[in-house]
Order: structure tokens, then sequence, then C-alpha cells
């Protein structure tokens, strides 16, 4: 599991918030707990939302007022946990909640007041529902940290005892998407993180270090993956 969170907009704010998601091809479970909230052209209603593995980064907008919690899952994990792919944010509905009873959790979120608690109790929940134990084969695991340290996706059959078909098999199964694809995503996912904090680095020379061709490569991968050029970040 990447992480807990809560996120709130004061009432007393004039203008909606506008915040990027990027894709780091996990995925997760948001609680909408009060106000107007989008994620891309999509409005959310209130209540359990599943959340999808993303290709690409998108905007999410919370209005005035409007108050959110959520669970993110590292890739991978969110499919091994729940057993379902979503192909975009999906309220859950009350009567497919029997498994994990997320609708008990949401409505203690919303009962409780104070953001400390509201953590605590997702905490919990996730402790005493969710299993992160051995939920993802061992060759996927593998072939996750294999890109995750730079190795490229035609040389993981190497160390992992997998034909290629066989690894494009397991990433289109459990994440939907190419190991090519998900090696782009972590690449443009870095380079944003670095550049988050190191603003006025020279993008050339952080076009090299996270192993993009060139500056104009690094450009392109950042417009297609993370919807923004790398000098906006």
């Amino acid at each position: 599991m990447q992480g807990i969170w809560l996120a709130s907009v004061s009432e007393l704010q004039s203008d909606p918030v506008v915040k990027p998601l990027y894709t780091d091809a996990g995925s997760g479970i948001l609680f909408n707990l009060a106000g107007d909230v989008k994620i891309g052209h999509e409005a959310l209603p209130q209540g359990v939302i599943m959340l999808p593995v993303k290709k690409v980064s998108e905007n999410i907008v919370l209005s005035p007022g409007s108050k959110i919690a959520g669970i993110r899952f590292h890739p991978a994990i969110g499919y091994g946990v729940l057993g379902q792919h979503f192909d975009k944010p999906t309220c859950l509905s009350p009567a497919e909640d029997e498994q994990y009873h997320l609708y008990q959790i949401y409505a203690e979120l919303r009962m409780q007041k104070d953001n400390t608690g509201q953590i605590d109790a997702l905490y919990r929940w996730t402790e005493n529902n969710l299993s992160f134990t051995n939920v993802i084969p061992v060759s996927l695991e593998r072939a996750l940290k294999g890109i995750e340290i730079g190795e490229a996706p035609g040389q993981l059959n190497e160390n992992i005892q997998l034909s290629q078909r066989q690894i494009e098999r397991l990433f289109q199964f459990w994440l939907g998407m190419t190991p090519k694809h998900y090696q782009r995503i972590l690449r443009v996912k870095k380079a944003v993180s670095f550049l988050r904090q190191h603003k006025n680095e020279n993008l050339a020379d952080v076009a090299q270090q996270f192993g993009f061709s060139d500056q104009a490569h690094m450009t392109r991968e950042f417009r297609v993956i993370a919807c923004i050029t790398p000098g906006k970040i």
C-alpha cells in the first residue's frame, strides 16, 4: 500500500482547487465525503469510488466545502487485493459491497470530524479488512522491481525465468498495460518528482539523468503521460 490520505477545501475558498494527479500505474479507493469533486471529466458522486489504473495523468478538481479521503495501492496490488479492474472512476453501490464493507468505513469517516480520527479509522479498517500478503505472483513482483531499478523490459526474462510473451501477459492481466508502457510511466514519474524538488535544473541534464534520449524526447513523453511539459512542473 502506498498510503492513506485525506484532503479538504474550506467552504470559505472562493474558487475550486485544481491539482494534478500524476499517474504512477497504481490504483486506489476514494471516499467522497462532501462537496463536488471531478477527476478529469468525470464528476464523482458522494460515496465509495473505485479508482482505475491510469496510463496518463489527470487533474482533480475540488469545490469549496469538499472533503475526500482514500487508500492508494502500489502497481498491481489493487487488482490483487480487490480482484477487479475498473476502466474509470466507478461508484461502488452498497449492494456490491458485501466483501469489504467499504460503506461501513465510509459512514464512520463522515461521522468522524477530526482529521486525525479519520486517518486512524482508515488505518484500522485497512488492517482488519485487507491482506497484502502474497497478493501478486513472485514473477510479477520481480519484474516490477527490475523495471524500478532500470532493467529494460526486454531483459526481464533473463532474471525471472519467463518468456517475454509470458511477461507481457502478466502485465496486461495485472496492470492492463505492457511492461514498456509501465517503464515509460515510471521514468516520467521519477523525472516529475525530481523536477518538483529542483525547479531550476537544466532540462537537458534531467533528460539524460532519467534515461530519455534527449530533452525533446522527455518533453514528448511528459506531454503524453503527465499531460504537461517539463518546464511547467
